[in-house]
């Protein structure tokens, strides 16, 4: 039989690799196998923190991917293209086809003993966390930074005590490290007003996208929602990067109050999907 491992899956944030490293030095570095899902949509400055984390580790992340040459997509826009799908209710196709679906084809073909996901000692990402220890434990879910009750500025300091320098994304003011060459679009009002002012071409790009997909779907397909009560009244909650022509009824980013990007998950393969998404 397949010696069962400790699965520890790196995301290319802060939280991930600090539960990664806890959970080599609690179980032995020997049983532990550390797994990044990589999207081909990160930034540059995450390989090089990938690189710094083997070394802190001692050990090779390994890489599986849903993406580039013989593989289903050739890249994340080809998820939102061929499904004219970019954020809805139950969360961004991307995730669940370059994120959760991975994770889940790897976990169906090796021997696992436990997966090790990177959610910190918040409120939103412990609500999450506790979903899936009781609805689905075939999982074998552990949360090593609950042990510490470990937070995101935690994991900061923790990370510059090893002498290894945090993501950029996390230096121009994001709360996540994922996707950020097109912008998460699991991201909310805030964190795109913020990618606005930092990569103002990439918002530009993206806007198109929005338009084309909703072109092609011939119905409004936006990343930004409107939680208004005056909006779910009107039915009108889709809010465009950019004012579409053909939707003027329809609200842009510019015409959002401004908020302070929220935090978000790591994007483990658990990002962004709600409870009846994560079984096998």
């Amino acid at each position: 039989m397949d010696k069962e491992f400790i699965i520890c899956w790196w995301s290319g944030g802060i939280a991930s690799a600090v539960a990664c490293f806890i959970a080599m030095e609690t179980f032995g570095v020997d049983n532990c196998r550390f797994i990044m899902i990589d999207t081909k949509n990160e930034d540059d400055d995450s390989y090089r923190f990938k690189a710094d984390c083997e070394k802190w580790y001692n050990k090779e992340i390994e890489t599986i991917t849903a993406v580039g040459d013989g593989k289903k997509y050739g890249s994340i826009e080809d998820v939102w293209y061929q499904h004219n799908s970019l954020n809805v209710a139950h969360g961004a196709i991307c995730s669940s086809e370059l994120k959760r679906q991975v994770r889940l084809d790897f976990q169906r073909k090796n021997a696992i003993k436990h997966q090790v996901f990177g959610f910190d000692f918040d409120k939103r990402e412990s609500n999450r966390a506790l979903n899936i220890k009781k609805n689905h434990p075939s999982c074998k879910p552990i949360f090593p930074l609950w042990m510490y009750g470990y937070t995101k500025r935690d994991c900061i300091r923790i990370i510059e005590n090893a002498g290894i320098e945090i993501p950029n994304a996390y230096k121009s003011g994001f709360s996540n490290n994922n996707c950020i060459k097109t912008g998460c679009v699991q991201g909310g009002i805030g964190y795109w007003k913020l990618y606005k002012d930092r990569f103002p071409v990439r918002f530009s790009e993206m806007a198109v996208r929005e338009h084309e997909i909703t072109n092609n779907k011939g119905e409004p397909a936006t990343i930004c929602k409107d939680q208004s009560k005056e909006a779910k009244l009107s039915g009108k909650f889709n809010v465009f990067l950019l004012p579409h022509p053909d939707y003027p009824d329809h609200k842009s980013l510019d015409m959002m109050e401004g908020r302070e990007p929220e935090p978000l998950m790591e994007c483990n393969g658990f990002c962004g999907t709600q409870g009846d998404l994560f079984s096998l």
